[in-house]
C-alpha cells in the first residue's frame, strides 16, 4: 500500500453524486460505495472531513431563478444538505467508522452544532466529520463551504469528487476539443474563467494555500488515488502546468 500524500482533508462531495444513475434523491447503493472507500482510506489513519452537496434534493440558485427568495431557497438547500450527511453517517457508522455530523443550522435533536474545536477535537480523537449545512449563511456554495472548512481545520488538502473526470476548458460533453487540464495554478483557474469551482472558494484556498485536486467520484477507488497523490483529476495550487 503506498503512503498517502496527506494527513488531514477536506472531501467535497457533489448532492447528485449519491443519487446515482436515479439523478434525483439518494440511492443507498451508491452511498453504500462511497462510504466503503471512504473506509478505506480512513483505515489509513487519514483525518477526513466531508462536505456533501444538496443537489440532489435542492438547489437553491435553480429556486430563485424561479423567483423564489434567494435566502430562502439557500437555506432549503442547507437543509438538503443535512439530510445527506446523515444518509452517509448512517452508511458509515454500520461500516463501523467512528463519524459524526456537525452542522452549521442548529438543529440539536438531529447533529452536533459545528464549531472549530469541536471539528479539531473530534478528529484528533479519530472520529471522521461531516460537515453539514453549508457554510449556514446564503449566497455561499457547498464548495465555498468545504474551503471555509479546510481553512478551519487545517487541512492538508481539499479534494471535489466531480460528476467529470477533471477540469476541462469547456463542457466534454458539448465541446470535442475540450483540453483536458491535469495541473493548473489558482490564477490560472481565474483568468480563464475555468469552471473547477467558485471564485470564492478559489480565492480562500489561494489566500491559504489550500492545494485543490479535482476528479471524478464514478470512478473505483480513485478517493485512493487522490490521496496518494496519484495523477487523477487535476490538481490546482500555487504553481500550475496546463
Amino acid at each position: 500500500m503506498s503512503a498517502l500524500k496527506y494527513k488531514r482533508i477536506v472531501l467535497k462531495l457533489s448532492g447528485e453524486a449519491l443519487a446515482g444513475d436515479q439523478g434525483f434523491g439518494i440511492d443507498p447503493t451508491v452511498v453504500d460505495s462511497i462510504a466503503a472507500q471512504i473506509k478505506t482510506i480512513k483505515e489509513q489513519n487519514l483525518e477526513i472531513g466531508v462536505v456533501v452537496g444538496g443537489g440532489n434534493i435542492w438547489r437553491g440558485l435553480a429556486g430563485s431563478a424561479k423567483g423564489m427568495d434567494r435566502a430562502t431557497a439557500d437555506y432549503m438547500g442547507m437543509l438538503a444538505t443535512v439530510i445527506n450527511s446523515l444518509a452517509l453517517q448512517d452508511c458509515l457508522l454500520k461500516l463501523g467508522v467512528p463519524c459524526r455530523v456537525l452542522t452549521s443550522v442548529d438543529m440539536p435533536r438531529v447533529a452536533d452544532g459545528y464549531s472549530s474545536r469541536a471539528a479539531q477535537a473530534a478528529l484528533a480523537a479519530g472520529e471522521m466529520v461531516i460537515f453539514a449545512g453549508g457554510s449556514g449563511l446564503p449566497f455561499f456554495s457547498t464548495d465555498t463551504a468545504a474551503a471555509l472548512k479546510a481553512a478551519e481545520i487545517g487541512a492538508d488538502a481539499m479534494l471535489l469528487a466531480k460528476n467529470v473526470d477533471a477540469v476541462y476548458s469547456a463542457d466534454p460533453h458539448l465541446d470535442p476539443n475540450a483540453i483536458r487540464y491535469t495541473h493548473l495554478s489558482y490564477d490560472e483557474v481565474i483568468s480563464k474563467g475555468l469552471r473547477a469551482t467558485d471564485l470564492t472558494a478559489i480565492t480562500l484556498c489561494k489566500e491559504q494555500g489550500i492545494p485543490i485536486l479535482a476528479f471524478a467520484m464514478a470512478q473505483e477507488d480513485n478517493i485512493l488515488k487522490a490521496v496518494r497523490g496519484e495523477a487523477v483529476g487535476t490538481l490546482i495550487d500555487g504553481t500550475g502546468q496546463v
